[in-house]
């Protein structure tokens, strides 16, 4: 596979070379490939060096070598023996260290883009520092760092932002306190006055229609045609993107998520993929190390630490995030081509309070199985039309966790991810509202795969509810102060779609059950007033209104798909239903059990695919 500028770029004329590459002819670089790298920095609005390094033009040892010959500093290709002063990330943001006394140099420097060209047009005024790269510097920061990086990434946003982290203290007392206040609840309904008792019913009620009627109210929203109106930015205009795959045991989708980053139509220098990797996954290191990557892409490996969670990948590498904008993708992903500058584009025209744009994940297996099936309904309801309502709406949003774009700064200063919560994202979406932002929808689609296995959607299933349960206990701590930041409106949306979506999967059952005995078993009175009737009225009216939000924006993402083949499916998700349910409580007794255990997915397993993107076998191209 071919990593490569796509096209090539012309070579220029005789114009002056920048300095940042300049040097390089003394070092035997040919001149038209120098030449090659200037029009590509040009076209691009970026430093030359990082052209050419991002673009594979040169070897990221050979042109640091280079310049530690052009500067008559000392490169430091081997262990660096690095002095009192060396701090994660602040060593590694700076791309500087200190070495310890007695070494070649006082510091050790790993430059990067126009910092190159200063540094060989003024000196460095402090003394000349070792040069070494900016691999071989994160390598061995990681390596003398671990036990720090591994602290930072698992317990920075408990240490900045305790209301908002779920921690590391066990669920079980919060759920002992919730039963008993609900016991407390129960016992005090039954001892109302019986018109009192009705009308606290009935406005209970009412509160469950209000959430079901936001799931309803989206799928009569139009979905809208954002892509066409969105001005599209020039290669100079473009910002830097740092592209984020947290990996484990991936290895039977490394070539196929390679080929898919390679396909991406964004300029070369501007783009940062860090593949995130644990320091035991052997499978996945020997699948990437199988690729002569350019500098655009590294390899992260993570220290040993505790929990093994996606979100502490993804802390750790934050830091190190070179782009204003950043995004996180799953490994088995196939994002469209134009993704990455449609998402750059609707950036640039949106306010700065829009934090993170949610991409529409497609699941292209869903002939599998019938857990693929009834998992690609749901996703074609969720990505494809209640998550573009709430981003019209203003209101929050639980991420999904992958194709999720986000602007840097803002990520920073929120301190990432929740590394104790297994479902990160729905977390990370509450805390962007609760902080002020929105999350818009991003019209572009990224193919995955279902979990073809009961057992493996289940396993999944589970993990994901057991964050909701997280995320819920996180921020319903203090439950007065959490609607006073949200609002009225904007706090009924997260009571609906956080701890509302796992309640109504916990007691689903017993609902169905209930219902159906109190309109065909239950013997009604023989005069019956509107008063007394009201809440059994208002019972069936929140039974169907329920089968409706599951089936209704199912149905319609289907028909804007044009996939109106899983249609006939639809009307049997309330069956599917019963099995979230029964992940729902498994979710509960886990999270007593195993609070942050990260119920891992297998991927490449897809038997099947719609676009032919997943179909299993094919190797890549080039």
């Amino acid at each position: 596979m071919s990593f490569l500028p796509r096209p090539p770029m012309p070579a220029s004329d005789a114009r002056a070379l920048p300095p940042e590459i300049a040097f390089l002819l003394r070092a035997g670089v040919p001149a038209a490939r120098l030449a090659r790298t200037a029009d590509l920095a040009r076209a691009s609005g970026t430093d030359a060096a990082t052209a050419m390094l991002n673009a594979g033009l040169i070897h990221e040892d050979d042109y640091y070598r280079a310049l530690a010959r052009a500067l008559g500093a000392p490169f430091l290709d081997g262990a660096i023996p690095f002095g009192p002063g060396l701090r994660f990330p602040d060593s590694l943001v700076a791309g500087l260290a200190p070495l310890a006394t007695g070494a070649v140099a006082p510091c050790v420097l790993a430059p990067r883009g126009p910092q190159v060209a200063e540094l060989l047009e003024t000196g460095y005024r402090r003394g000349m520092p070792a040069i070494t790269t900016p691999t071989r510097l994160r390598e061995a920061v990681f390596a003398a760092r671990g036990p720090e990086v591994a602290a930072y990434a698992a317990d920075n946003l408990q240490a900045r932002a305790p209301h908002w982290a779920f921690g590391r203290e066990p669920a079980n007392r919060w759920l002992l306190f919730l039963f008993l206040l609900a016991c407390t609840g129960f016992c005090l309904f039954a001892a109302l006055p019986p018109m009192l008792a009705l009308a606290v019913t009935v406005a209970v009620q009412l509160v469950f229609l209000a959430m079901t009627g936001l799931r309803i109210g989206a799928a009569f929203l139009g979905a809208g045609v954002i892509a066409a109106r969105v001005r599209p930015l020039a290669d100079a205009e473009l910002p830097t993107y740092t592209v984020m795959i947290a990996m484990y045991r991936e290895g039977a989708v490394v070539d196929r998520l390679v080929r898919a980053l390679a396909r991406l139509d964004y300029p070369l220098a501007k783009l940062d993929v860090k593949f995130l990797i644990e320091a035991d996954d052997a499978e996945t290191a020997r699948a990437l190390a199988r690729y002569p990557f350019p500098a655009r892409f590294e390899t992260v490996v993570m220290p040993p630490g505790l929990p093994r969670t996606k979100p502490r990948a993804l802390n750790a590498a934050l830091p190190l995030a070179r782009g204003s904008l950043l995004v996180v993708y799953d490994a088995e992903d196939v994002p469209a081509e134009n993704q990455l500058r449609l998402a750059a584009a609707l950036f640039a025209r949106s306010p700065a309070t829009t934090a993170a744009l949610q991409g529409r994940l497609l699941i292209d297996n869903p002939g599998d199985s019938w857990f693929a099936r009834f998992f690609t309904l749901e996703y074609l309801g969720l990505f494809g039309v209640l998550n573009p309502a709430l981003a019209r709406w203003r209101l929050p949003m639980p991420l999904g966790g992958t194709s999720t774009h986000f602007r840097t700064r803002t990520l920073r200063d929120l301190h990432g991810w929740d590394a104790w919560n297994v479902t990160e994202d729905a977390d990370l979406g509450v805390r962007l509202a609760l902080a002020g932002y929105d999350v818009g929808d991003l019209p572009s689609g990224t193919i995955e795969e279902a979990p073809v296995r009961g057992r493996a959607w289940l396993h999944q299933r589970v993990r994901w509810i057991k964050g909701f349960l997280q995320t819920s206990l996180t921020h319903g701590r203090a439950p007065l102060e959490t609607i006073r930041r949200l609002g009225p409106v904007r706090g009924l949306a997260a009571l609906a779609l956080v701890p509302g979506a796992v309640l109504s999967a916990l007691v689903y059952p017993l609902y169905l059950v209930l219902t159906v005995y109190d309109l065909f078993l239950r013997t009604q009175p023989e005069a019956p007033t509107l008063l007394s009737r009201l809440p059994q009225g208002l019972s069936v009216l929140l039974f169907v209104a329920g089968f409706l939000a599951l089936m209704l924006p199912a149905a319609l993402g289907c028909i804007r798909r044009g996939w109106l083949d899983l249609t006939v499916w639809v009307p049997l998700m309330p069956a599917y239903f019963c099995c979230v349910s029964l992940a729902a409580w498994l979710a509960v007794l886990e999270l007593v059990r195993a609070p942050n255990r990260w119920n891992k997915t297998e991927h490449g397993l897809a038997r099947t695919s719609r676009s032919g993107l997943l179909r299993p076998g094919r190797k890549p191209s080039g």
